[in-house]
């Protein structure tokens, strides 16, 4: 079967990997630390839906001190207090921004003090999932020394999962990364001469799209748990139809103890759709989903409305564009809206973007052969 345009895996039935990986997501554009802490929900939920299987994430951020309170906040918080077994965070650093010029000892040492927390857990067997936030630019600004951290993570256990975020990453350390996006920054006039605000686009051949996505929306979730009333986030889901995916018991989890904050809705079969490959039931499950988002967008009622994997179901010729520039154009200025997913021909809402991410791919494990690993990749 010839396979045309862009078909998504759904995550019934995959093979899964054992042997962890070492990603790095850098680059200008926005997206990296979401990237993060879209695998952090995506690990707490596997975590919830198999007792039977090891899985703890330390997600260890640097730049980030204490004193600064941050979006996500809340929704970690609430998931540490249901799930304690399941995720630990640790802040270094100062909260606001310097450049090498503003260093202070302090910097140094809170850099040290992460970087010792990171090569504990790493060696300790504890965690499946370790998260350096933000560790490029410190080794970057020259705060830690970058042949230690690429000796620690070359030797890291095997089925250890490492992800690295942040603007600037070594050469040495994308040497060794078996995963590697870079997150590029688009601009649009359209945009910036109506002074549309509040519509972002993940696009590319990279990972880290939907897993972006998910990250803004724990974001969302945890202002919203932080100031009751303040947002209600939707996550619409297009071609993803079936089970598997370990993203919903985190996000059921937190349903149940926010039913004010968060609705979750997917759409489409459970199998790949390819353009020659499209069946009636996948333009139905398309429509239906537009449905639900179109009236989410008009309603006012939320505060951030994800709209995963919409730009292939475009691509795909299940959506038309118009509908969609529409309501976009008309939606109310206080709502923002994600859409995410690769496609091979610009939709024309690409142009009212106010953040464009275009996630590059210079390394995937997937090009090698590498199968998915649940818990992280979907």
């Amino acid at each position: 079967m010839t396979r045309n345009g862009i078909g998504i895996r759904t995550a019934q039935l995959r093979p899964t990997r054992l042997k962890g990986q070492i990603h790095v997501y850098d680059g200008a554009g926005k997206g990296k630390s979401q990237a993060a802490l879209g695998v952090v929900l995506r690990s707490i939920g596997y975590g919830i839906n198999d007792s039977n299987n090891y899985n703890r994430v330390l997600l260890l951020r640097f730049l980030k001190g204490p004193e600064r309170d941050y979006d996500e906040d809340g929704a970690i918080a609430a998931l540490q207090r249901g799930f304690p077994h399941l995720i630990d965070q640790v802040r270094t650093g100062r909260a606001e921004f310097f450049d090498k010029n503003d260093i202070i000892s302090f910097d140094t040492q809170e850099a040290i003090r992460g970087w010792d927390v990171a090569k504990g857990a790493i060696a300790s067997g504890l965690y499946s999932v370790v998260v350096l936030d933000e560790i490029n630019p410190v080794l970057d600004l020259g705060l830690l020394e970058v042949d230690e951290v690429v000796k620690t993570l070359k030797s890291k256990p095997q089925d250890l999962e490492v992800i690295a975020t942040g603007r600037g990453a070594p050469q040495e350390l994308l040497d060794i990364a078996d995963l590697h996006s870079e997150m590029k920054p688009q601009h649009h006039s359209t945009a910036e001469l109506h002074g549309l605000e509040g519509i972002e686009i993940y696009t590319g051949s990279g990972k880290g799209k939907s897993t972006s996505a998910l990250g803004k929306a724990l974001k969302a979730i945890g202002r919203g748990i932080n100031h009751p009333g303040s947002t209600r986030v939707l996550i619409m889901q297009w071609l993803k139809g079936g089970s598997g995916y370990t993203e919903d018991e985190a996000i059921a989890a937190l349903q149940q103890s926010y039913p004010e904050v968060v609705d979750h809705q997917r759409c489409g079969r459970d199998a790949i759709v390819w353009r020659n490959s499209r069946q009636e039931l996948d333009y139905m499950e398309a429509e239906r989903g537009w449905e639900i988002a179109k009236t989410a967008i008009a309603s006012g009622l939320y505060k951030t409305i994800i709209l995963d994997e919409l730009n292939p179901t475009v691509d795909l010729e299940l959506l038309p564009v118009e509908p969609i520039l529409e309501a976009l154009l008309r939606k109310p200025r206080h709502t923002e809206v994600i859409i995410t997913g690769r496609c091979q021909n610009q939709p024309e809402y690409f142009e009212l973007a106010s953040v464009h991410s275009e996630v590059y791919c210079h390394k995937h494990y997937a090009n090698h052969g590498v199968e998915p690993k649940r818990g992280v990749d979907f």
